[in-house]
Order: structure tokens, then C-alpha cells, then sequence
């Protein structure tokens, strides 16, 4: 079986890419899905130093286009990256928020059988010209819909459920779970603000700011409005535009070994899609059983990670996900958050790209972008905040509800 790895990846800037009138109503496209799918892909495929003409197949991750933009059949449009892509193999993936996580998997499994040498995986999602109603039902497409998106469930409700499960569970005070969710979101909008692509450079960087946007207005508005106990608008992640891309190859193919970092490991498990037939509602058991998958094939332990880019879609994500890797005991990684660690300065650092709550969150790019950036960091080129120690890096992206839990064991140049 041929192993594969890394060699070359781009993130497009992360943003709302229209232009709104407020008086008429007209929402204008500033940076078109297609122009963000051709960009990612030509940017990763220089980033590899590899032709066009060397890319045997295309693998595209895209959550919703077809109701975003009006667009399926995606993959194709990979086909305007250059002209030797044309009668290349293209597909496209989806498995909601993890879809280009998905793609990268089946073009390593395509590397592993040994059909193809060198596979150009790109994420990308469209999301911002739909008004933000239409936006939330397009999104609770990907939750259980008999049971949760037909009943008017969103996914900050859905999230939610696992916010009250778990200080149920825990017997966290209502004060002590709000500040663990703020420091948890802090941390992210401080990274991002030193990432050159983040959605959100500017947010709330402490504790002591969000709390100051839950106080009210003259107008009695408040800026950190709850959206679903106990989340409140601080809480969730970006409505986004973006594009990321990544090239895989044959480890025995690799030509510049200062560039190429090994795919050592991959956990993909998944959990029931409603989540009224879960159990454990305080708890990502998913997410630890591809934890254990992915390190069993790496051959580590959560001791061995450096750094990690996890899906906090929601602060109460970042939690959970920081447990189900390992790095906190459990019920604990609240407290280890407030107790300041997963910083850049701490042995294991978390979301130095800002996370989904800075950097945004543009579902079908989210994977791919969380790998891109996992990718630079581990061959010296990061992307704003550069970690302290990034020999061994995981990716944690997931999908639906904590439904797709997909986590990637990454390793540094040898």
C-alpha cells in the first residue's frame, strides 16, 4: 500500500464576499464560488511545484452549492484551473461541514491503491448571498430533518443539547460554563486576529470584552444576543466565503522531502444522525472512537501532538473536541481553558488560525482549510501564529451535529 502525503497547499482569504444595498435589497457577488474553487486549486498545485498536466484526479468537498449558488455538479469546474486538467477523473464529496475531509480521504485512498500519483483536493463553499433565513434552512438540511430540521431545530439548538448535557453531566455552575465558553471563543478571535486570511481579525480577544457585548444598549440591544441556551452569538461560528486546496502524492513520489508531510493517520467515524437516539449527550463518542482509529494507524498517543486545529463551530465544540482527542481528562477541558492552557505558548496549542470562530466557516472548505494550515505549520511556513513546537499536528473536522468525525494524525518533514 503506498502511503500518502502532503506536499503543497493554499487557503483563499476567508470573508463575505458580496456587496448588500441596504435600501433595495440587492445582493451583489464580489468573489464567485467558481472564482474561489480556481483559485485554491492553481494556488496548491504552485505550492506543490508540480504541472497541471501532473494532477491525475481531482477530488472536490462541498457541503450545499446547489442551494447556495445554484450549482451541482461542482467537481468539473476544476476543469477551468487549466487546460491540461481537462479529461482528468473529477468528484465531488459532501458529508456537510466535513466534506473536503472526506475528499481528502478518498484521494488518499485512491493514492493508496495506487490509481493515481499526484490527487488535487479542494474544498470550497458559498454561503453569503442568501439571507440569513434562508441560509439557517439550507444548513438544517444536514441536520436529521423528520426529526430536527422539519421541527425548526438549527444548529446552535442542536449544539445546544450538547452544551446542557454536558454541565448536567459535570455539575458545572451556569457561570463557570460561561466563562469557559468565552475563553474558548477568546482565544480563537486572538489567534485569528494574526491570521492574514481570517473572516475576523478585530473580535472580542478576552473574557473581559465578551462580557462587556452582553451588556445592553441605550437602544436595550445587545451585542452578543443569546441565539440558543446557553449560546449566545459569540458562541457560533461565521456565516463564510472560502476556498482551500491541498495536493497529495505518493510518499515514495516525493521529490522535496522539506515539503512533504506524512498523512500518518486517519480516524473517519460516524455517529447516529438524530440526536434523539444518542446517549452520552455530553460527549463526542464518535469523535473518540476516529481519535482511536487515527492514532492506532499513526502510532501515537495524544501525548505526541504538538498542535491541533479542532471544529469549534460552536465553543461548546471546542470543548468537547478537545476532550475526545485526549488532550483534556474528561469533563475538564472547560477548566483547562480557563486555566489558560491550549495557548501558543502551552505544549499543545489549539486553533492558531483563529478556528471556524475567527478564521470562518465556509462549510465545504472548513476540512481542507483546517489541513492546509495544519500543513504549513508543520513545514515552517505557517500562516499567522507560528506554534512553539509543530512536529505532530491532528485535524478534528467534523460534520452535521458531531454526526461526520473526521481526525487526521499529520506529521513533520523527517
Amino acid at each position: 500500500m503506498s502511503k500518502a502525503s502532503i506536499v503543497g497547499a493554499y487557503n483563499t482569504e476567508f470573508g463575505a464576499f458580496v456587496r448588500k444595498d441596504k435600501a433595495t435589497g440587492l445582493v451583489t457577488d464580489t468573489k464567485s464560488y467558481y472564482d474561489l474553487l480556481i483559485e485554491a486549486g492553481r494556488g496548491a498545485i504552485k505550492d506543490a511545484g508540480l504541472d497541471p498536466k501532473d494532477i491525475d484526479a481531482v477530488y472536490v468537498g462541498s457541503c450545499s452549492p446547489g442551494s447556495f449558488i445554484n450549482q451541482e455538479h461542482v467537481a468539473p469546474i476544476a476543469a477551468e484551473i487549466d487546460p491540461a486538467l481537462r479529461f482528468k477523473p473529477m468528484t465531488r464529496c459532501e458529508c456537510a461541514c466535513a466534506s473536503s475531509s472526506v475528499a481528502l480521504y478518498d484521494a488518499v485512498y485512491a493514492i493508496e491503491a495506487n490509481r493515481y500519483k499526484n490527487v488535487l483536493v479542494i474544498g470550497v463553499e458559498k454561503m453569503n448571498l442568501l439571507p440569513t433565513p434562508q441560509m439557517t434552512h439550507v444548513l438544517a438540511c444536514s441536520s436529521h430533518w423528520p426529526s430536527e430540521g422539519s421541527k425548526g431545530w438549527s444548529f446552535p439548538m442542536l449544539f445546544a443539547a450538547y452544551a446542557k448535557g454536558y454541565q448536567a453531566q459535570y455539575g458545572i455552575s451556569n457561570e463557570d460554563l460561561e466563562r469557559m465558553l468565552w475563553t474558548a471563543g477568546a482565544l480563537c478571535y486572538k489567534n485569528g486576529a494574526e491570521n492574514p486570511l481570517a473572516h475576523v481579525r478585530n473580535g472580542p480577544a478576552t473574557v473581559e470584552e465578551i462580557i462587556k457585548l452582553n451588556e445592553l444598549d441605550a437602544r436595550g440591544r445587545c451585542k452578543n444576543m443569546m441565539i440558543a441556551p446557553p449560546l449566545r452569538l459569540h458562541d457560533c461560528s461565521l456565516v463564510t466565503d472560502g476556498a482551500a486546496a491541498v495536493v497529495i502524492t505518493q510518499t515514495s513520489n516525493v521529490s522535496n522531502k522539506k515539503r512533504a508531510v506524512e498523512i500518518a493517520g486517519i480516524g473517519h467515524s460516524a455517529e447516529r444522525l438524530p440526536e434523539n437516539v444518542r446517549p452520552n449527550m455530553y460527549e463526542l463518542m464518535a469523535g473518540k472512537d476516529a481519535a482511536a482509529k487515527a492514532y492506532k494507524e499513526a502510532g501515537i498517543t495524544a501525548a505526541d501532538i504538538d498542535i491541533a486545529e479542532v471544529h469549534d463551530c460552536f465553543t461548546i465544540n471546542q470543548i468537547l473536541s478537545t476532550e475526545a482527542l485526549g488532550l483534556s481528562k474528561d469533563g475538564r477541558a472547560g477548566y483547562d481553558y480557563l486555566d489558560g492552557r491550549f495557548t501558543r505558548d502551552d505544549k499543545v496549542a489549539i486553533n492558531l488560525s483563529g478556528g471556524l470562530k475567527s478564521k470562518g466557516h465556509p462549510v465545504g472548505a472548513t476540512g481542507a482549510s483546517m489541513h492546509a494550515l495544519i500543513y504549513k505549520q508543520l513545514i515552517g511556513e505557517a500562516i499567522g501564529v507560528k506554534a512553539k513546537k509543530a512536529d505532530v499536528g491532528v485535524v478534528f473536522n467534523v460534520g452535521g451535529s458531531a454526526v461526520t468525525n473526521c481526525i487526521t494524525v499529520l506529521k513533520a518533514p523527517r
